[in-house]
């Protein structure tokens, strides 16, 4: 009879649980993703480990003696800012992402200039060009923060800031020739800028949610 009751009592639980587990089970499926928000989010990430790796080969083409590459690897590396505004054009209009490629343009340009004012030990212009890499860093949070309201121009900042470190971290440890520092760099230089480029495209999706049902 004990064993009996026990059976029974947890049936009974198992039938109050049983809506409530339906209903989490609909929530997660409301919840689920779609394919095109999969691909989109992907693809940004590609493209901005890509931007960190490209910049990454652009130090060691400009910091490296006899290295022949370095305008080939400009070239790449620029051409990766020009797919960055392209992957924005869908849903912000094609004069939206070319403002962006221009700016991400400044950006890698202004960091040329600084490898090679830090290799020439110009001190003065390494800290007239970081005023200027940071006041590009703040045009692009702005330009971003004012394209969508669920990025928040000082989130994008902190995050364009930490980016601008990073890359600096990495130039300052190949020209000390200080490889294991460089490795480390390069390594949290692309996990910051998964959770950056992760940051962006969940703010575009959560602002054009009509655009990745499928």
């Amino acid at each position: 009879m004990k064993k009996l009751l026990v059976k029974v009592v947890t049936l009974l639980l198992l039938l109050n649980m049983l809506p409530g587990l339906v209903s989490a089970n609909d929530n997660t499926l409301e919840q689920s993703i779609s394919q095109s928000e999969v691909a989109f989010e992907n693809e940004f990430r590609r493209l901005w480990i890509d931007h960190v790796l490209w910049t990454s080969n652009y130090i060691t083409s400009a910091t490296t003696a006899g290295a022949e590459d370095q305008e080939q690897v400009l070239a790449r590396l620029l051409k990766n800012q020009e797919d960055i505004g392209h992957a924005v054009k869908p849903v912000y209009g094609e004069d939206a992402g070319n403002k962006l490629t221009d700016l991400l343009k400044e950006h890698i340009t202004i960091a040329g200039n600084i490898v090679d004012a830090a290799k020439n030990d110009n001190e003065d212009m390494v800290n007239q060009l970081n005023n200027e890499w940071y006041r590009n860093a703040d045009d692009i949070a702005a330009f971003l923060s004012e394209a969508n309201p669920n990025l928040k121009n000082e989130d994008l900042k902190k995050l364009l800031y930490k980016h601008l470190e990073m890359v600096s971290d990495d130039l300052t440890a190949s020209l000390e020739k200080d490889w294991e520092a460089r490795i480390i760099a390069i390594d949290e230089g692309v996990t910051h800028i998964i959770v950056m480029a992760d940051a962006l495209s969940e703010g575009i999706v959560k602002q054009f949610p009509e655009k990745f049902e499928q």
